[in-house]
């Protein structure tokens, strides 16, 4: 028993010298060590959830953040995988998506994404209690899942790239300014009334 727990020791360190951790554990490195967070349903699950794993991996997240990550669309889908030989659903397909925003100052738009996710249960007509607890249960998995992935994204990003990008969008946004006012002149020559000259009464 001895030798079977030193070998169990032995290969946790060996995994963790390898950079292995298991899911769900330790903390991601963030450059981005500031961000606002909000969304459609701003009492969510989602929210919630990845305003509290920003903050377990030293994020401060408040609403003055320079800058601002935004889930703009939340969906939840269920399909029919496979039938029985009698034409009910035997398994059902459960997903997940998230569509985000990172905005940046003046509210700029800086870079956009969305991660799915998905997976299956059986659905027993003999125990429909059963099979709603388990798509409970894989509903929880999925957005853990989710919002896992999400937290790896934001944790690769730094603040010179959104810098980078926040320069990006200040030109682009000068740009098409800058184009509107030039075809709103075009349209107001357009439409103004032209002047005919005045002709004096002959004497």
């Amino acid at each position: 028993m001895m030798k079977r727990n030193l070998l169990v020791i032995g290969l946790a360190v060996l995994l963790s010298a390898c950079g292995f951790q298991l899911r769900g554990t330790g903390t991601t490195q963030f450059a981005l060590t500031e961000l606002s967070v909000s969304g459609r349903n701003a009492y969510g699950e989602n929210v919630k959830q990845l305003i509290e794993a920003l903050e377990n991996n030293g994020v401060k997240v408040y609403p003055g953040a320079p800058y601002k990550l935004v889930l703009s669309r939340e969906d939840e889908n269920r399909r029919s995988a496979s039938y029985t030989s009698n034409g009910r659903n035997a398994e059902y397909e459960l997903s997940m998506t998230v569509e985000y925003e990172i905005r940046g100052a003046k509210n700029l738009l800086l870079t956009s994404n969305e991660i799915e996710v998905q997976n299956y249960y059986q659905q027993d007509s003999s125990n429909l209690i059963g099979s709603d607890q388990q798509a409970g249960q894989l509903r929880g998995e999925l957005r853990r899942e989710l919002i896992q992935q999400l937290v790896q994204r934001l944790s690769m990003i730094t603040p010179e790239q959104l810098d980078q990008l926040q320069q990006t969008a200040e030109a682009r946004a000068k740009a098409e300014a800058e184009a509107e006012e030039a075809a709103r002149k075009v349209r107001a020559a357009q439409v103004a009334p032209q002047q005919s000259p005045i002709e004096l009464p002959r004497q």
